[in-house]
């Protein structure tokens, strides 16, 4: 089975959001999806959008500071766990946050996932956003078996 790779232009900020809408009624328990990409380029704003169309009603905070963000229902339709890496010093740090356990009832939604180290989550659905010059996101991903043929976007 190979991974299904693609492309996608976002002209600005609300096709950020439109496309984490996209990929929220495709997330189920157990799911892992990584959002790799530098500063300021989109991951919470995607991240938003996920959050908003499983019923999220205020903005979700950036989780940089708390690292792990969790919301449950009824505050959300799916338990899931917003992550933000970004802080850890080291990949070991990763096992006292207790993902994997958390991942048996609940979606990850992980930004920079590199600072886990290399090959950590092997199924998720990698995201992976780029600034272009005229100020657009290029999102790039992979699509392991595991997403089947949930991951379509256009």
């Amino acid at each position: 089975m190979s991974v299904a790779q693609g492309a996608l232009r976002l002209a600005d900020a609300a096709a950020t959001l439109a496309l984490g809408a996209t990929l929220a009624p495709l997330l189920r328990a157990g799911d892992v999806v990584t959002l790799a990409g530098g500063l300021g380029v989109g991951k919470t704003s995607l991240a938003r959008g996920v959050l908003a169309a499983l019923g999220l009603a205020e903005e979700a905070p950036s989780p940089t500071f708390a690292i792990v963000q969790p919301y449950a229902p009824p505050e959300v339709a799916l338990p899931l766990l917003h992550v933000d890496l970004y802080r850890l010093d080291d990949p070991a740090e990763v096992e006292e946050l207790g993902l994997d356990e958390a991942r048996l009832d609940s979606a990850l939604l992980i930004e920079w996932p590199e600072r886990a180290g290399a090959g950590r989550w092997p199924d998720a659905l990698a995201l992976t956003l780029a600034a272009e010059p005229d100020g657009a996101r290029r999102l790039t991903w992979e699509a392991p078996p595991a997403w089947g043929a949930r991951w379509r976007p256009r």
